[in-house]
């Protein structure tokens, strides 16, 4: 008796400005729906149904109507940016489908058609500043793409460093896919900043990493043991491509390949089989495999894969994944998750290797989710006596 199908939409763009990130999902999500279509767990399959924006963020909304209103898809696994997200929210709410939205993102977002299983601000820009400004200062350049990832990161990173009474040097933006960054780095050059804290993606990201190392080269001031360069979505995916000028970038993740927890060696022994071993694993990997796994284990509990119900049980139950267990907050929607900060490293002993990230942080311990930062005032006032008035976030929009 053949296996119900349930078609799942996965939608990443593997072309474009940004198709390294959206290879890797792909490639999670993918490897997922195998897995899960191979095992005897389950009495249904699950059916691909991909398809490739391209990079551009109005492609996402028509290609997910296409999915829902002809390919009969109820869940889609995709979206890279906030501005593809944002435009999917009609056609889900059209027809009352579920996102599963695996990429680290800005926050101040809660939508009932939408599991945010990336992380979110308190889980990437609030720890990665509070180890980084007491270690190196509180002088910063910010930088990002033209768009609401950068923008929202920013400003969040400019509140950060008002509360501790820091300063912003330079706040620039570029338009997605652009590779004319000389301006920047000459910005920079005059500033001297004591860190950066790099919101720019794809090619963008990679030509601007690869112009700071040429300038550090020349001049030892702006190496990145002096200066770092912070970031909240650089992951193994992107390493061999920017090659050695990604040495040294400090950024933070839910998942690195290094990080040492339960389950994580057989997860990235089991990948490289698969993938390769000079394949990383990385969270834009794990994010979206995931999220599969977590979709078809609702699927089995609920004997459905309507959307509505699905979302319930998820946010009443955590679900035991190859990738850890997702748990997924009642009132927002996001997922508990843990706040890695890791360093990329080039070299072993001296020789040369894959690069990969060395973790600052390895007590990290998983944080509930606060998407909209409403709880951080008093979590930081918790660790005891506030030592200015203004040391808090404003976190109105």
């Amino acid at each position: 008796m053949a296996k119900m199908e349930h078609p799942i939409g996965v939608l990443y763009s593997n072309t474009g400005s940004y198709s390294v990130i959206g290879r890797e999902s792909l490639d999670g999500a993918t490897i997922a729906i195998q897995e899960v279509n191979a095992s005897d767990r389950f009495d249904f399959q699950l059916r691909a149904v991909p398809a490739d924006p391209a990079g551009k963020a109005e492609q996402y909304a028509v290609l997910a109507q296409q999915m829902m209103a002809e390919a009969g898809c109820r869940h889609i696994v995709g979206c890279q940016t906030s501005w593809s997200r944002k435009e999917l929210l009609p056609v889900l709410e059209r027809h009352q489908g579920l996102l599963w939205y695996a990429i680290p993102y800005e926050g101040f977002e809660s939508h009932d058609r939408v599991i945010y299983s990336g992380a979110c601000p308190n889980q990437n820009v609030v720890p990665l500043f509070h180890k980084i400004i007491p270690e190196y200062g509180k002088r910063a350049f910010l930088l990002g793409s033209n768009y609401i990832w950068g923008w929202e990161m920013n400003r969040i990173a400019r509140e950060l460093l008002a509360a501790e009474d820091g300063a912003v040097l330079g706040e620039r933006y570029v338009a997605l896919g652009d590779v004319e960054i000389g301006h920047l780095i000459n910005e920079i050059r005059t500033t001297r900043p004591d860190f950066i804290f790099n919101n720019l993606i794809g090619v963008s990201s990679y030509a601007f990493l690869r112009a700071l190392r040429d300038l550090a080269l020349a001049e030892p001031d702006f190496r990145p043991e002096v200066m770092p360069v912070l970031s909240c979505n650089l992951t193994e995916a992107e390493l061999p491509i920017i090659g050695t000028a990604a040495n040294g970038v400090i950024s933070t993740a839910s998942y690195f390949e290094t990080a040492d927890f339960p389950g994580n060696s057989d997860l990235v022994r089991r990948m490289h089989d698969v993938r390769g071993r000079d394949v990383g694993v990385s969270a834009m990997f794990t994010g979206p495999y995931q999220a599969v796994w977590a979709l078809a284990l609702a699927i089995e509990a609920c004997g459905t894969d309507e959307p509505d119900a699905v979302r319930d049980f998820l946010t009443t139950t955590g679900v035991p994944t190859p990738a850890g267990e997702l748990l997924i907050d009642r009132n927002t929607q996001h997922a508990t998750l843990t706040p890695f900060i890791g360093v990329v490293e080039g070299v072993a002993n001296g020789e040369p290797r894959q690069p990969q990230f060395r973790i600052l942080n390895p007590q990290a311990h998983r944080l509930a989710p606060d998407p909209y930062l409403v709880n951080l005032n008093s979590d930081r006032s918790a660790k005891g006596p506030r030592p200015r008035d203004h040391g808090f976030l404003r976190v109105v929009k």
